[in-house]
């Protein structure tokens, strides 16, 4: 077991069994022709295009409710393929979770092969800092995938993992999409500076010995400073920022870097961890994509967690903004070891109707981010295949199934406002329509869900931050931009009333 006062730990975990080699190099593909080669595979001869984000573009968007909802009946999480309706949570828990996990991985965001190998972690180094007043230890770890069946790929999975240093014992922790790296590295003293300067000096000197003169005419300067003290960038709200407010609150975090796992684009798609498994070669139509492949990510992290006793790894959440609110959204449905989810502003392929007409389109990811899902989810946006065509009203699942494959644990729909910069393209109302209709399961599943009246076509959205927050199954839209930071206080105050876990008194 690894500890805190440790440089280095290693964790290993179960690796599958593969054969060594290094076999071809990878296949190098721009974008165009990672979506060609796919459209090949699904025998897609013409893609409708998505509409643009510029509301004076010939083909903008549309943004008039009464057009919105083409495909008005999304379909019902609680009715099985058959048509059975689903009554109790073991008919949820043994059958219908079950057959929409296999949907959402056929149709949507693929499959995670069995085959995928194993990773050794190992704590690179640990820091004691401090993050606003809060004295912290900081933990900065690497995920080493295990890459003997292909060796021509190497991934390394990045995170930090940061934790109050005066915790009376495990902490909840809260993980989020983003760069990793140490958030506030403990500085040298002034005496420590003072050796490294005279150490540079000398060596430029070594380097060049006319320095030596420049020097001697600046006796005070010194080429190594400390940084500078700088008030906190505050939140949109006036709050400081989210990791101030978690450790204060008794809290952990981990920056986990979703890049270190999978690049965020086509061209990167036959590297990283799908590469890997795939052995350099383009994807098959049911193969994950991006947003399967973060979620997949955050789970081996949450495996290291699961190790380290800083962490209350029963209360591990996740968080995510933009595309990176479809991952933790993603994670959430598929890992149900994560325990809770702020889910911001996630738009289409994460809590947005799929089947609406509102902002982002299917085709607008088919056409644009086709590598965040499956393969298979550009039949959705076909306008001439040997399949005939496809709409998102053919798609067997929505994302208020998605959002009910988090039941009944804890989460968070997070949303801003468009006069902020939280587009309209986003279609909040669709994210809202669809955890309405999720409700339903965290009800069956014994949870509080929203409490609104009316069904997911009658309920009115409540005002901007008015959040819903009474149930295992919350929403609050804050009055902020494209972000989930005016929430993060709120987000803290809910998850803690469920959680049992109450902030250390100063």
């Amino acid at each position: 077991m690894c500890r805190s006062t440790l440089l280095a730990c290693v964790l290993v975990l179960p690796v599958a069994g593969m054969a060594q080699g290094s076999g071809s190099p990878p296949v190098t593909f721009t974008a165009e022709q990672d979506h060609q080669n796919m459209m090949d595979q699904l025998g897609i001869k013409a893609l409708r295009p998505g509409p643009s984000g510029n509301e004076n573009a010939p083909n903008h968007a549309n943004y008039d409710e009464s057009k919105a909802n083409p495909y008005p009946n999304v379909p019902d999480p609680l009715v099985m393929n058959d048509g059975r309706k689903v009554t109790t949570p073991e008919m949820w828990w043994k059958e219908r979770r079950p057959e929409l996990v296999e949907m959402f991985s056929k149709y949507v965001y693929g499959r995670v092969p069995a085959s995928v190998p194993g990773v050794r972690w190992r704590v690179t180094a640990v820091d004691h800092e401090m993050i606003g007043f809060t004295p912290v230890i900081a933990k900065d770890v690497i995920g080493e995938v295990d890459n003997a069946a292909y060796q021509a790929i190497s991934v390394k999975i990045h995170m930090t993992l940061v934790t109050p240093a005066t915790a009376k014992g495990p902490v909840p922790v809260l993980m989020e999409f983003t760069r990793a790296g140490f958030p506030n590295p403990h500085e040298p003293s002034a005496e420590e500076f003072a050796e490294i300067n005279k150490a540079w000096k000398a060596l430029l000197v070594q380097q060049d010995p006319g320095l030596r003169e420049v020097f001697e005419k600046h006796p005070a300067w010194e080429p190594v400073k400390a940084t500078p003290f700088a008030f906190p960038q505050l939140n949109e709200d006036g709050d400081l920022p989210n990791e101030w407010q978690l450790v204060a609150a008794g809290w952990g975090f981990v920056r986990f870097d979703p890049a270190s796992v999978q690049a965020d684009d086509g061209a990167g798609i036959t590297r990283g961890i799908i590469g890997l498994v795939n052995r350099g070669q383009p994807r098959k139509p049911e193969d994950g994509g991006a947003l399967r492949a973060w979620a997949w990510g955050a789970g081996r992290g949450l495996d290291y967690l699961e190790t380290d006793p800083a962490v209350d790894a029963k209360h591990v959440g996740i968080e995510g903004v933009s595309r990176y609110g479809k991952a933790a959204l993603v994670t959430m449905a598929f890992d149900q070891r994560f325990a809770m989810a702020l889910v911001g502003s996630s738009g289409k392929g994460g809590a947005t109707l799929l089947r609406r007409n509102f902002g982002e389109a299917v085709e607008s990811l088919t056409g644009g981010e086709y590598y965040w899902m499956t393969g298979n989810f550009m039949k959705y946006g076909a306008s001439e295949a040997t399949f005939g065509s496809m709409t998102p009203g053919d798609l067997p699942v929505d994302s208020n199934e998605l959002i009910a494959l988090c039941a009944p644990r804890l989460t968070l729909i997070s949303y801003g406002v468009p006069e902020k910069g939280d587009a309209k393209w986003l279609d909040h109302e669709g994210s809202f329509m669809a955890t309405v209709d999720a409700s339903r399961v965290f009800v069956l599943l014994g949870a509080a869900g929203l409490g609104v009246e009316g069904d997911y076509r009658t309920a009115k959205m409540p005002p901007v931050n008015h959040g819903l927050l009474d149930g295992q199954l919350a929403w609050r839209q804050h009055d902020g931009g494209h972000t989930d930071a005016p929430n993060m206080k709120w987000f803290l105050q809910w998850a803690g009333k469920f959680i049992g876990h109450t902030a250390p008194q100063p």
